[in-house]
């Protein structure tokens, strides 16, 4: 028993170091009136998340990034979803289709993020800037200030993130016995009903942890959406308006009662995504 936890004890020091700490300071600073602009550090208590709820931006900020959230990580879980169907078994175009898993990650991101950049956002000297501009006005008009930054770094989140959820359901579907698809095929009529009724029950597991993680890399994806939009506030997002408090006007304390104010929604969601996944078993009478 001592070895183990001293076998553990770097492990822990690790965690403590690197998640808990920084987590707890942040915590602390957020009921306190910690500022780059003034000097002092008072306790205010819940002065900073009154504040921050009883501004309409806020509710505004947390709409978009539920938004963000829900429309990333739907379109990662259909496109890893069909990616991991289609590696998963033999065929001409199987090639074609873990280069497309490959390549996100082959580049390093922030390479990958100024790509995009140029891309989405043309400077004039490129063939393609005149209908770049023109689709962009486009969306904006149709959808509002701010919708073609919206959909840009959605797209590259699901591009980014979509071979991640393909890797991780394929090795959801090696890990389910043969056998079980052999019998499902013979009990089925057409592929959609096996995966209907086989393939998404035996995945429910990998798909709960699969949507869990996208959440948090969503919830991670600052640097992303800081130099996809130039550091603008473009559309508001919660993360990224939090580090603007922080960096750009100095109001830590305000910062870190911003950023605080999605753990709940990400505890909400395990909790959710946990009892899906492990569904209390029924007691016998």
């Amino acid at each position: 028993m001592g070895i183990s936890y001293l076998l553990m004890a770097p492990a822990v020091v690790l965690v403590v170091g690197v998640l808990a700490y920084p987590v707890a300071w942040e915590v602390w600073i957020s009921f306190t009136s910690l500022s780059a602009r003034a000097e002092g550090r008072g306790f205010v208590g819940l002065a900073n998340y009154r504040r921050m709820v009883g501004e309409p931006f806020f509710w505004r900020a947390l709409a978009t990034t539920a938004v963000y959230f829900s429309v990333t990580t739907l379109a990662k879980l259909a496109l890893g979803l069909a990616m991991a169907l289609l590696l998963a078994r033999p065929s001409r175009a199987r090639w074609l289709v873990f280069l497309a898993v490959f390549l996100p990650w082959a580049y390093p991101g922030g390479v990958t993020v100024v790509a995009w950049y140029w891309m989405l956002n043309p400077p004039l000297i490129t063939s393609y800037s005149l209908a770049a501009g023109h689709l962009k006005q486009a969306v904006d008009g149709a959808f509002g200030s701010g919708a073609w930054a919206f959909g840009s770094v959605a797209l590259f989140n699901v591009w980014r993130g979509g071979s991640f959820t393909a890797v991780f359901l394929l090795a959801g579907l090696n890990a389910i016995p043969r056998e079980l698809f052999e019998y499902a095929a013979l009990e089925t009529r057409s592929a959609l009903q096996r995966l209907r009724h086989v393939t998404l029950p035996l995945l429910r597991p990998y798909l709960a942890l699969a949507v869990f993680l996208s959440f948090a890399s969503a919830f991670a994806d600052l640097a992303n959406v800081w130099m996809l939009t130039g550091g603008r506030i473009v559309f508001p997002v919660v993360g990224t308006y939090a580090y603007w408090l922080g960096i750009h006007d100095g109001e830590l304390a305000q910062a870190a009662a911003w950023s605080l104010s999605l753990v709940p929604l990400l505890l909400l969601a395990l909790v959710v995504l946990f009892r899906w996944f492990d569904p209390p078993r029924e007691q016998p009478a």
